[in-house]
């Protein structure tokens, strides 16, 4: 039982080859690009139209503050520790390796099927922008078997596309993904202009139509517009100053996401009947019907730039997870060599381009909102406890940034998540049990028995 819970020694932790290039702005656009995009683009309507209302908003607010507890978690242990693998090193650190296992199969769950939707929803948006200018893409070639046609081929380009800019370096990605994140930002503002407009309190009644259940059930389902900033920290070994810039990319990426998020979805249900917007483009929907033809336009270029950094920026920190997986020896080492120009893993950047791209083209991708929440969730859960462990077995370890009213903010932080958690679909909760299944046996199978700490005990 001891072996499974040796922990990885603090002073393993960032010594890598990975070139230190970003800084704290890039960590702030690199947790706005993978926050802003999906959440805010479609399930802003859904949620709205089948569990919220109007009261869409308080589902945000309680979403973005389940999400700031463990923010704070998370700036802690990047800024004592470091590393990349995010919430995966931490928990090696803290808890041991058999859980650290867990959280970083748990990981490549939500970064692996999240990238897979984000690129099923990119196309659909690119193939409405065909279809608006008059060209029909054959359904053939735009859609999966599971919907109709042979393959997604959008998605599958997409994916490959982010996979040759990834393999360029994590500068050149960051470069591209700040550039994005600008044109999507300037996207969500048009919308707010023209939305302030035509706002309408009177579409705000009832404001609690399905009542505080509602609220929560709102709250458990746009948890996917959250996921994101967490991908901050598996970029702790490619920072510049890490304690002093990861705190400030992950809290100062969430306070921003948050208010956008709680901005637009009050105008949203402002100016439409919050009935309508079960709508794959929620946002252009809403704009189109009042007359905001340009705006609504505009605002869906802004969403397929606001879904590209989504993937671009999970895709990522997939990598990395990978990467940092593998270098402790629980993955093949294959995925930890790094490229000798690019400072990049391009070898575990190509073989997840690769798959995602196989799921992107020809698998629906049905619930796999919550089946991603369900996850993150859990990985934010051990996050928080991590906090916890760490201040009892380390207390003089040097902490640059701590959690603010320690222990109430990782408490109030498990609290929540396990809240949301159980507000999932049963089918979600037994879907998430078997892959967890899967990676306790991959884990017996091999990483046990290759971990760099297995080898060392044995020497």
């Amino acid at each position: 039982m001891s072996q499974l819970l040796r922990t990885k020694p603090l002073e393993h932790f960032n010594l890598s080859p990975l070139r230190r290039c970003l800084k704290a702005s890039d960590l702030v656009f690199l947790g706005v690009g993978a926050i802003i995009g999906a959440g805010v683009f479609v399930l802003t309507g859904i949620a709205a139209a089948t569990a919220a209302g109007p009261a869409i908003i308080l589902s945000y607010l309680l979403s973005g503050i389940a999400c700031a507890f463990t923010a704070f978690s998370y700036a802690e242990l990047s800024s004592a520790i470091g590393g990349s693998g995010g919430a995966y090193g931490y928990t090696y650190a803290g808890l041991g390796e058999f859980f650290a296992w867990i959280i970083g199969w748990s990981l490549i769950l939500e970064y692996g099927i999240s990238v897979s939707a984000v690129a099923i929803g990119w196309s659909g948006y690119v193939d409405n922008i065909f279809q608006s200018v008059g060209i029909h893409l054959p359904t053939a070639i735009v859609n999966s078997s599971a919907e109709g046609g042979i393959m997604d081929l959008p998605a599958m380009l997409i994916i490959l596309a982010l996979t040759a800019l990834l393999c360029l370096g994590v500068k050149q990605s960051a470069r591209f993904n700040n550039i994005i994140v600008f044109i999507k930002l300037i996207a969500i503002a048009i919308f707010i202009i023209a939305a302030t407009k035509h706002f309408n309190i009177h579409h705000w009644k009832p404001f609690l139509p399905f009542g505080w259940q509602g609220v929560l059930h709102g709250a458990a389902i746009i948890f996917f517009a959250y996921i994101g900033f967490d991908a901050v920290a598996t970029a702790a070994e490619e920072t510049i100053d890490p304690q002093k810039n990861l705190p400030i990319g992950i809290i100062c990426s969430l306070i921003l996401c948050t208010l956008i998020y709680i901005v637009v979805a009050g105008l949203l249900t402002g100016i439409a009947q919050y009935s309508t917007l079960n709508v794959s483009s929620p946002v252009s929907f809403a704009l189109l019907n009042v007359g905001e033809h340009f705006a609504a336009g505009f605002v869906a270029a802004g969403a397929i730039a606001g879904l590209t950094t989504v993937m671009l920026v999970m895709f990522f920190g997939l990598t990395r997870i990978f990467y940092a997986m593998s270098h402790d020896g629980l993955l093949p080492k294959v995925f930890s060599q790094i490229h000798p120009i690019t400072h990049s893993p391009t070898r575990v950047i190509i073989t997840c381009g690769v798959i995602i791209s196989l799921i992107s083209g020809f698998m629906s991708m049905h619930e796999v909102a919550e089946l991603v929440n369900i996850g993150t969730l859990a990985a934010f859960v051990v996050v928080s406890l991590g906090v916890i462990v760490m201040r009892i077995r380390n207390p003089n370890m040097p902490r640059p940034f701590k959690a603010p009213f320690y222990p109430i903010t990782p408490i109030l932080g498990i609290l929540l998540c396990l809240l949301l958690i159980y507000s999932l679909s049963h089918v979600t909760q037994i879907r998430f049990l078997i892959w967890m299944g899967i990676g306790i046996v991959c884990y017996f199978l091999y990483g046990y028995r290759h971990s760099v700490l297995h080898k060392r005990e044995k020497l």
